[in-house]
């Protein structure tokens, strides 16, 4: 059952997934019919599943469930994806790409692969305050404020450039 997405409690489960592009108007329209169906017809076990979904920046598919009305089982999670398969065969594009590292600059999108960061920070491309996409947020809450962070509060802190020590 669909319900807005700003109705899902901050506790509601999500999962974020990454186009390798930015969707066009037709694929985003296409892509909101789609992504409706699924949570009007999302059910685990025969309940119907509480759930909704955002498309942001056109290039970021976010589904949300309010598992504290059901939650969501194996089944069901598995269900998604599948539908998602389906989805990014039917566009042309690909949703389940984790080697390309999405950062926010200005309010464009841009990906960049991961083999290719230690360079874009080393050639100061990149810095501790550019912006990254978290994808691995897991419920509304941390995805309202944890989604978009700078990098030096991130796992990709990693590929910052060290400090050198004057001796």
């Amino acid at each position: 059952m669909f319900i807005d997405f700003n109705s899902l409690p901050g506790t509601s489960r999500i999962w974020v997934y990454q186009a390798n592009r930015k969707l066009t108007a037709a694929e985003n329209s296409v892509t909101e019919k789609y992504l409706m169906r699924l949570c009007e017809a999302w059910e685990t076990h025969g309940t119907p599943l509480r759930s909704s979904f955002t498309i942001a920046y056109q290039q970021f598919i976010v589904l949300g469930v309010d598992e504290q009305h059901q939650g969501a089982s194996g089944c069901s999670i598995d269900g998604s994806v599948h539908a998602l398969n389906e989805l990014q065969q039917h566009l042309h594009l690909d949703f389940f790409d984790r080697t390309q590292i999405a950062f926010l600059q200005g309010d464009t999108v841009a990906l960049h692969s991961m083999r290719d960061l230690k360079s874009l920070f080393e050639n100061k491309t990149l810095s501790g305050d550019a912006l990254s996409f978290n994808n691995t947020v897991t419920t509304k809450e941390m995805w309202d404020r944890q989604w978009i962070v700078p990098v030096k509060d991130t796992w990709l802190a990693r590929y910052l450039p060290k400090p050198v020590v004057a001796s």
